[in-house]
Order: C-alpha cells, then sequence, then structure tokens
C-alpha cells in the first residue's frame, strides 16, 4: 500500500478470468469513497423522481438488500455507506456471512411483511428473482400466514390482482417500488421483462471496480450520460483498438469527453481521480456514444450505453467471465471429436453464449447432446458459471453444429482473397456479424481425400506468400562507378 497515491480505505475486488485468477482486487480511497456515496444518493433519487429536483425517497425507506457481499464492489459501497439512512431488508452488517441465496430468501420474507421502496442489484438477479416470485406462488398456501396479517393483507391483495389480470402473481402485485436499480453489461436485455415483473423500468448505471460509478441513466430512462468527475476519460476510436488489438507494440490514438462522435464505437480508458491508482487504464470495455447531449433534459454531457467487451472474455448476466481458454478446455473435455470453434455472446430476451461447432463425423450427435456436454464442462471449470443456472435459473450455452468443412472453406476464401495471415481463421472468441456471416453462409468447399490440416494451409500460404514478394520487388540496378 506505501507505493499507492493515498492509502485506501478498504479494498474490493470483482470476479478474475476464469481458470486464471479469481478475483481482481482494487483500492478505494477515503476521498474517492466520498464521492461516491454522493453518487449512490443521486443515483437513487433518479430512479425515485419523476423530474428535475424532485427528491422521492424518505430516510428509513425499506430497501431490498440483494447485493453481493463485500468486498464485492457493490457490497462493498453498502457496507460503508451510512446503511442506517435506509431499513436494509435484511440488515446489511448482520447478514453479509450469510450465503447470498439465503440472504435473499431472508430479505423477500422480511419485505412480504413490511414491504419495500427500494430495490438495488444486478439486473440479472432482479429478474431472477422476479421469475422466482411468480413460479414460487402458484399453489400459495394461506394458512401458515394467518398470525401474520400484515403478509397476509400483501398477499391476498397480489393473488386479486393477479386472478384479475388472469396471469400469474407477479413482484408489482405485491409491492409499489419507489425506485429500481439495475447494473450489469445485459441490463438493456432485461429491461422489458424488469418492468412487467416489477411495474417500473430499472435505472441502469455503468459501473465496475476500477472506475467505480461512471456513467448513470437519468429520469428519462434514455442514455446513460458521464460522470466526468470522478475519473478523467480517454476514448480509443474502434478501429484504433483493433489495431491495437493485433499489434501489442501499437500505441492507438485517443479523443477526449468534447471530441466523441455519437454513433460511434469507443474503448474506455480510466484516469483515477482522487488518489485513486488508475493511469490510462484499459477498462477492457466497448461503449457506443448515442448522442452528444440529452436535449429533452438539457443535459450538455455525452450519452453512452455499453457495446460489448474488447478483450477475449465473454460476460454473462455480470456473474462469470468466461476466457477463450476455459472454452475451449470445456469443449476438450467433452472428448468430442472436433475440427474448430468459435463462441459469442448473442442478446435475445436474454444473453446467449452461441457455441458455433464443426465436429469431424457430423450426424451421429445432435447440438442438443453437445450442448448438455459442454455446459456440464463449463459448470465443472467455473464456479460462477455453475451459479448462472443454481441461482438465477439462466443455462445461457446455445450450440449450432456447422456443415463439414465450414472452416476450410474459411480459410480458402480469406487465402483467395489475400487476407493476412493473422486473418485466415475466424476468431474463437465474440467473432463480428460479418465474419459470422461470412462463415455460416458462404459457400463451402467439396470434401478432399485427404483433409489438409490447418497448420499445413498456413505452412503453404506462408510460401506463396515469399513467392509473391519475391515476385513484387523490384530489379536492382547496377550502375558503374566513376
Amino acid at each position: 500500500e506505501s507505493a499507492l497515491p493515498a492509502k485506501p480505505l478498504f479494498w474490493q475486488h470483482t470476479s478474475g478470468r476464469s481458470g486464471e485468477y479469481p478475483f481482481k482486487w482494487a483500492p478505494v480511497t477515503a476521498r474517492q469513497f466520498e464521492q461516491i456515496q454522493a453518487l449512490l444518493f443521486a443515483c437513487l433519487a433518479f430512479s425515485s423522481c419523476k423530474e428535475k429536483g424532485e427528491i422521492a425517497y424518505r430516510r428509513n425507506d425499506k430497501f431490498l438488500y440483494a447485493l453481493a457481499p463485500p468486498p464485492y464492489t457493490t457490497g462493498s459501497l453498502i457496507h460503508y455507506a451510512p446503511n442506517e439512512v435506509f431499513d436494509f431488508l435484511p440488515p446489511v452488517k448482520a447478514v453479509e456471512e450469510m450465503s447470498f441465496e439465503d440472504r435473499i430468501h431472508l430479505g423477500f420474507r422480511l419485505a412480504l411483511s413490511e414491504g419495500v421502496d427500494l430495490f438495488f442489484a444486478l439486473s440479472s438477479v432482479i429478474v431472477a428473482l422476479g421469475d422466482r416470485f411468480s413460479q414460487g406462488n402458484g399453489n400459495l398456501d394461506l394458512r401458515p400466514l394467518l398470525g401474520k396479517p400484515k403478509t397476509l393483507f400483501r398477499l391476498l391483495k397480489g393473488v386479486l390482482k393477479s386472478k384479475m389480470a388472469r396471469r400469474p402473481m407477479l413482484p408489482r402485485d405485491i409491492w409499489k417500488l419507489k425506485g429500481l436499480i439495475g447494473t450489469g453489461s445485459d441490463s438493456s436485455v432485461f429491461r422489458e421483462r424488469i418492468k412487467e415483473m416489477w411495474g417500473r423500468y430499472p435505472l441502469d448505471v455503468y459501473g465496475g471496480t476500477e472506475g467505480i460509478i461512471m456513467a448513470t441513466q437519468t429520469w428519462d430512462y434514455q442514455g446513460l450520460t458521464f460522470v466526468p468527475h470522478t475519473n478523467f476519460f480517454e476514448f480509443i476510436p474502434e478501429e484504433e483498438s483493433l489495431k491495437a488489438k493485433a499489434d501489442p507494440l501499437y500505441q492507438p490514438e485517443t479523443v477526449l469527453l468534447d471530441e466523441v462522435k455519437a454513433g460511434e464505437n469507443y474503448e474506455l480508458v480510466i484516469t483515477s481521480f482522487y488518489g485513486g491508482p488508475f493511469v490510462r487504464y484499459k477498462l477492457g470495455d466497448m461503449i457506443r456514444i448515442t448522442a452528444l447531449c440529452n436535449e429533452q433534459l438539457d443535459i450538455d454531457i455525452p450519452q453512452m450505453v455499453f457495446h460489448a467487451r474488447v478483450d477475449d472474455m465473454i460476460d454473462i448476466a455480470g456473474f462469470t467471465r468466461l476466457t477463450e481458454r476455459v472454452i475451449w478446455q470445456a469443449i476438450e473435455n467433452t472428448g468430442l471429436d472436433y475440427k474448430d470453434w468459435t463462441v459469442r455472446k448473442e442478446l435475445r430476451d436474454k444473453p446467449v453464449l452461441h457455441l458455433y461447432l464443426e465436429l469431424k463425423e457430423n450426424g451421429h450427435t445432435t447440438a442438443e447432446e453437445v450442448a448438455a456436454s459442454v455446459h456440464e464442462q463449463l459448470k465443472g471449470l467455473d464456479a460462477p458459471y455453475a451459479d448462472l443456472e443454481a441461482f438465477i435459473g439462466l443455462r445461457p450455452l446455445e450450440v449450432t453444429l456447422l456443415p463439414e468443412n465450414t472452416f476450410r472453406s474459411y480459410m480458402l476464401r480469406q487465402q483467395a482473397a489475400g487476407a493476412d495471415l493473422a486473418h485466415l481463421k475466424p476468431p474463437h472468441i465474440n467473432l463480428s456479424d460479418g465474419i459470422l456471416d461470412s462463415l455460416v453462409n458462404g459457400p463451402v468447399a467439396a470434401p478432399v481425400k485427404q483433409e489438409e490440416d490447418y497448420e499445413e494451409m498456413v505452412k503453404s500460404y506462408q510460401k506463396n506468400r515469399k513467392r509473391r514478394q519475391r515476385r513484387s520487388q523490384p530489379e536492382t540496378i547496377k550502375t558503374n562507378k566513376s
């Protein structure tokens, strides 16, 4: 700690890289936290107000506590904040040693009795809790609640509302929230489902362990407004980011907050203020600038949304970040005889981990069987991935089996087009729409009797390239010396 710019008030961590290191730690200084506290209350105000200047929440409002415990970022912020301002269900410091599942269960029991005004959690958790609530109340037995009049009244009111609407009971039938905050890279995916379940849209907040709170929606629930005073922001244009990814020695150009362009994607770079440790730190996030200001609310700061991860990690529902190595190991562990694969995250009504796989002998195994095998291996290799199914009921893996020679055909087309060696094969992680379309929908070469190995194709390509380079070199002109 002696090497840091300022003494930390506390340390927090986030999930690391699956299979490599479990956590990534970052310090938070007292001066940083002073700013963050104010931002937390600002986000609560935005989530609960309808117009500028309105503060809808009140002291001792009931706050459903469904955040990860310290030292995860969200739990750490609530732990060190003045949590006596609200009535947390369950109490923050009394239940931090409980498992996440037990704490959520206790919080819901208390909420049925005491009510809920505010709720802050990962968007994926908000949806999962709504699903569990609906499924768990299909065959409700009210007899044990006869001695709990508050709980009984709430549930009877909820049952009546749901029966009149001819649908399962939803959380909005029981509680009328003042404010709801959701975080995570998949927030936009769950937005409409959360509104249907809980009766209001979640306020989307963009943050992370390194930059903490970096942008937030306001009361119009449109683009996210940058918070410009806790970090200094730089933006690497997408084209520059791709060059830097291809060549680690390349120094990408950056632009500042007043130089970004609407509709463009940028890799975000931060430098910490208030004694934070990060200097020109690349977060690994690609964001999209949706507008240069919020004209409706007269906010003269660029608006953004989260777009994608830049690196070789796939974030699923804020629970896990899967790397190429772990996914590859999971495929290997199944014992399947395959030629090649690629995987990417696709956003539909829920996040999907879509694996495109070419088997060596297609036709004997179904996509569903492959998905089940790879899913089980991923659960064994990455505990947070297993939590997706165990806690929020999300099984994100989907498999598409590609026809024979799909990858070989792609390489032949790339080779014929004169592509660089690094671009002969599609990337394993997060390939673009264009590359996916070319891979899946491009013409497939006829099978060969003796299948060329990828390495042999690469060697052949290198030899042919050297020949072309020699032919293209100008002849040396000899001159007589006088």
